[in-house]
C-alpha cells in the first residue's frame, strides 16, 4: 500500500499512453478504444493504494503485461482488456459478477481463468496445482487465458529483482519447471527462450553470469565466422532471385547450459556449432515445402551435409506447430553449422507461437498443435483425477519430445519420444489398450513394451478376455496412456466391490438377515479385513468364499478379535497385554514398533507406509521382517532369511518390527525361478503351456539355453503369492524332462 506521488501519476500516463499507441493496429472500431480505457481506468481505480515491491505503482504491471499481450503474442482487443484487469478479482474488492456486468461474459471468463483459487483445498490437494489446473480448464473455452497468463509471468521475471532471494528461487523454479515448457509447446518460442534465461539467472546466478560473459568475448569472433559462412550462401540464393533474410541465430544462455550439464562438455565445444536462420518470401502456387527442399539442395551445393542431422519439421510439424526445414553442414573453417530454413508464414508461427498459428490456419485443418490442445481437454474433462495426479499428467505432455510412427492403413500418430506399443494402443482408444495383448512393428510380433522409433508401422493385437495390468504402468510414457490404465484399474476395483457387495447381500438374505453393524463386526476381524469395501472386494475377487459364514456368525467374537475390531475402526493402538497380539494396518497411520504390522492390497494397488526389499524381493505368504525408517515413515519388508535382514537384525534391532501379510490375489508379485533338465523335442513349449494356459502366470522374462543336451536358464513371473508359485513348482517339477526347479531366493533387478 502507498499514496501515488505526482511523479507516479505521469509515469502511469505515459506508460498508458504507450500502450493506446501500440493498440492502434488492433483497434477495429470506437467500442474496442472505448473499453479499453475503460478496463485501464477500472483497473487504475482499484489498484490506486496499491505498489509493487519495486516501488513502482501497481497499475504499472497489468499495463506491462497488456503490452507483451500485444507486441510479443500478437493478440487483440479483448486480450488487452483481460490483461488490464487480470489481478483485479484477486488484489482487490470488485467482483467477477461485477466484471461481467461491465464487460461481459467472455472477458469475465477469461478473468476468471486467470485469478487464483483462494478456498480451501483437501488435505491431499496442492494450492499450485489447484491453480494451475483452473487456469488450463479455461482451455475448454479460451486458450486466451493461457497466453496472457504466460505474459503475467513474463513481466513478473522482468521484475524479479525487487523480491527477497527466497521468492526469486522460488518463482524461477515453478517458471522453468512449468511456464518455459507450456510456452514452448505454444510455440511462443521468443518467450520460452527469455523466462529459461530468467530463470537460471536467479537459480544459478554464478553460471550465467559466466556464461553471459563468455558469450560478450566471443562476440566479434563468433560474426566473423557466420559472416564468412555466410556469404556464399547469399549469391547463391540472389542467383535464384529468391527473396531472403539471413541472420545468424544465437544460441540462448540456458540452452548452453543445458548442453554443458548434460552432455557434459565446456562452453567452447557447445558453441562450435554456428547457426544461420535462412527466412524467405515463397513465390508462385508452389507448395512451400518443395520451396525450402530446392533452398537445401542450393546450400549442399556449397557444403557438405550431414545426413543424420537434416531434420524435416516441414513435412511433418512439431506439436507445438513450428515448421522449418534444419540442415548441419560442413562450414570452410571446418566446423559444422547449423542451417534453419523457413518461409515468412512458418517464422510467424516459430516466434509467435497460437496467435500466428490461427492467423495462417485454413478451415478444416486439424494441427499437431490442436491435437494436443483436445488432450489437454480430455485430461481435464477427467472428474477422477485429482490436481497433483493431473499436474504430472500435464508436465507429461509438456516436456517430451515427439516422434512420429503409421498406423496399419498409413495414418499418421504423433507420440512422446520413447513410446512403447502400448501407448500407440491407448493413443487411438482406452479401448484398443485395455484389450491389447500384443503388437506388430513392421509386420513383426514385439511385447507391448517395446519401444518405438519414428518411421515404425504398428499394428495392435487385441483379446475381449484380456484385463488392464497394474503392471502397464511401468510400460508406457504418455499421459493419456497413464491416465487410462489408472482409471480402468479403479473401475475394476469398483466392480469387485459391487460384485462382493451383491454376493454377501444374497448370502445374508438365504439366512434372513440383512447387513447391519453387529454382522460386519463378526466378518471383518475373521476375514482379516478393516473396511467394507476391503471385505466387498476380497469377496467379489473370490478370496473370500464365505463357505464358512454361518459358522463365522454363530461365532461368540470375543477378547481379542473385539479389541482387533475397534482397534481398527478407532484407530487407537493400545499397549499390548500379555497373550493378545496387536496389529496395525499399513494404510499411511503412525508406525508403533509393539504392534504386529499387516500388509494389505489396497484397492488401488498402491503401497502405502511400506515398500518391499529388492534385495529379497519378498511375496505374499513368505515369512518376513519388517525395518522401520530412521523418521519411522516407512517400513521396509524383507524375507526373514534375507542376509541383509540378518545383519539388521545384528545392528538395528530397536528398528525391526514383526510383519506379516493378508490375503493377496489382485496384485501380482515379481518371482524368479531357476530350471534345469535334459533338453528334448517340445519341452521349452511345455513348459510355458504349464505357466501361462493351465495356471495362467504371466511371464515377463524367458532366459533359457541348452548345451550338450541340458537346458537350464532363469523366468521371470508374476505370482499372487508364494502358494501359488510352489504351486507352479509343483506343475513344472512333474513334466517329463524337467530335473531340478527352484525359487531364485534373491532377485535383484
Amino acid at each position: 500500500m502507498g499514496v501515488l506521488t505526482e511523479q507516479d501519476e505521469i509515469l502511469i500516463k505515459e506508460r498508458f499512453n504507450d500502450l493506446l499507441g501500440l493498440c492502434e493496429r488492433i483497434i477495429k472500431s470506437d467500442e474496442d478504444r472505448v473499453s479499453i480505457i475503460r478496463a485501464f481506468e477500472l483497473a487504475n481505480e482499484a489498484h490506486k493504494e496499491m505498489k509493487r515491491k519495486s516501488g513502482e505503482p501497481y497499475i504499472i504491471h497489468p499495463i506491462a503485461v497488456a503490452k507483451i499481450v500485444i507486441q510479443e503474442i500478437g493478440l487483440g482487443t479483448t486480450s488487452v482488456v483481460c490483461a488490464l484487469l487480470h489481478d483485479i478479482v484477486e488484489d482487490t474488492d470488485y467482483t467477477l459478477e461485477y466484471i461481467e456486468a461491465n464487460f461481459g461474459s467472455k472477458i469475465a471468463t477469461i478473468v476468471d481463468g486467470l485469478t487464483k483459487i483462494s478456498g480451501v483445498f483437501d488435505k491431499n490437494s496442492s494450492l499450485q496445482a489447484e491453480n494451475f489446473r483452473k487456469m488450463l480448464l479455461t482451455l475448454s473455452d479460451d486458450v486466451r487465458v493461457i497466453l496472457i497468463k504466460l505474459a503475467d509471468r513474463l513481466h513478473n521475471m522482468r521484475t524479479l529483482d525487487a523480491l527477497p532471494p527466497h521468492k526469486q528461487i522460488k518463482i524461477a523454479g515453478e517458471t522453468i519447471f512449468l511456464y518455459a515448457p507450456l510456452a514452448h509447446r505454444l510455440g511462443l518460442y521468443t518467450i520460452k527462450t527469455e523466462l529459461e534465461d530468467l530463470s537460471l539467472k536467479y537459480r544459478h546466478p554464478k553460471i550465467y553470469n559466466d556464461i553471459v560473459a563468455r558469450l560478450h568475448d566471443t562476440e566479434s569472433n563468433r560474426k566473423k565466422q557466420i559472416e564468412v559462412f555466410s556469404r556464399p550462401i547469399v549469391e547463391i540464393l540472389k542467383r535464384n532471385n529468391i527473396s531472403f533474410e539471413i541472420s545468424g541465430r544465437p544460441k540462448s544462455i540456458y540452452s548452453i547450459y543445458y548442453k554443458m550439464q548434460h552432455k557434459s562438455v565446456p562452453f567452447e565445444e557447445v558453441y562450435d556449432l554456428l547457426a544461420v536462420r535462412i527466412v524467405f518470401d515463397p513465390v508462385g502456387d508452389i507448395p512451400e515445402k518443395t520451396q525450402c527442399w530446392n533452398i537445401y539442395s542450393l546450400i549442399t551445393d556449397i557444403y557438405m551435409p550431414k545426413p543424420e542431422r537434416i531434420r524435416d519439421w516441414v513435412s511433418t510439424p512439431k506439436a507445438n506447430g513450428y515448421e522449418a526445414l534444419h540442415v548441419t553442414v560442413m562450414g570452410p573453417s571446418g566446423k559444422w553449422a547449423e542451417v534453419q530454413i523457413r518461409t515468412r508464414r512458418m517464422d510467424d508461427i516459430a516466434e509467435r507461437g497460437f496467435a500466428a498459428h490461427w492467423k495462417y490456419k485454413s478451415a478444416n485443418q486439424e494441427s499437431e498443435l490442436d491435437k494436443w490442445l483436445k488432450n489437454i481437454r480430455e485430461m481435464l474433462d477427467n472428474p477422477s483425477a485429482n490436481a497433483v495426479e493431473f499436474l504430472d499428467e500435464f508436465k507429461l505432455n509438456l516436456f517430451t519430445s515427439e516422434i512420429h510412427v503409421f498406423t496399419p492403413k498409413g495414418q499418421i500418430r504423433t507420440l512422446p519420444k520413447n513410446s512403447t506399443a502400448l501407448d500407440f494402443a491407448y493413443d487411438i482408444h482406452s479401448h484398443v489398450g485395455n484389450s491389447a495383448i500384443a503388437a506388430k512393428v513392421n509386420h513383426k510380433l514385439v511385447p507391448l513394451n517395446h519401444v518405438l522409433a519414428s518411421g515404425d508401422q504398428v499394428e495392435i493385437l487385441t483379446s475381449d478376455k484380456k484385463k488392464t495390468q497394474r503392471e502397464w504402468l511401468d510400460y508406457v510414457v504418455s499421459a493419456k496412456a497413464k491416465a487410462a490404465i489408472n482409471d480402468s484399474i479403479k473401475a475394476e476395483s469398483k466392480n469387485r466391490i459391487e460384485l462382493g457387495k451383491q454376493i454377501l447381500e444374497r448370502k445374508l438374505s438365504e439366512m434372513n438377515l440383512l447387513p447391519s453393524s453387529r454382522i460386519f463386526k463378526k466378518l471383518y476381524p475373521a476375514y482379516d479385513v478393516v473396511s467394507k469395501d476391503e471385505l466387498y472386494s476380497k469377496i467379489g475377487t473370490g478370496v473370500i468364499n464365505l463357505e464358512d459364514l454361518v459358522k463365522v456368525l454363530k461365532k461368540n467374537t470375543k477378547n481379542k478379535w473385539i479389541r482387533y475390531w475397534e482397534l481398527q475402526m478407532t484407530k487407537v493402538i493400545p499397549k499390548k497385554e500379555d497373550g493378545t497380539e496387536e496389529v496395525q494396518t499399513a494404510t499411511g497411520e503412525k508406525i508403533d514398533p509393539k504392534t504386529t504390522f499387516l500388509i494389505r492390497e489396497s484397492e488401488d494397488g498402491s503401497e502405502s507406509n511400506y515398500r518391499l526389499a529388492k534385495c529379497c524381493n519378498p511375496i505374499p505368504g513368505d515369512d518376513i521382517v519388517g525395518h522401520r525408517s530412521a523418521n519411522e515413515d516407512v517400513v521396509v519388508i524383507h524375507k526373514s532369511r534375507c542376509p541383509n535382514a540378518v545383519k539388521l537384525v545384528s545392528a538395528h534391532a530397536n528398528l525391526l518390527i514383526q510383519a506379516k501379510w493378508t490375503t493377496y490375489k489382485i496384485l501380482s508379485f515379481l518371482a524368479r525361478i531357476s530350471i534345469r533338465g535334459i533338453e528334448k523335442f517340445g519341452i521349452y513349449n511345455q513348459i510355458t503351456t504349464v505357466i501361462s494356459k493351465e495356471l495362467n502366470v504371466n511371464i515377463r522374462a524367458i532366459n533359457l539355453s541348452s548345451h550338450d543336451g541340458i537346458f537350464e536358464g532363469t523366468m521371470d513371473l508374476y505370482v499372487h503369492n508364494a502358494k501359488d508359485l510352489n504351486n507352479l513348482l509343483d506343475k513344472l517339477a512333474n513334466i517329463k524332462g524337467v530335473e531340478q526347479v527352484a525359487r531364485v531366493e534373491n532377485l535383484v533387478e
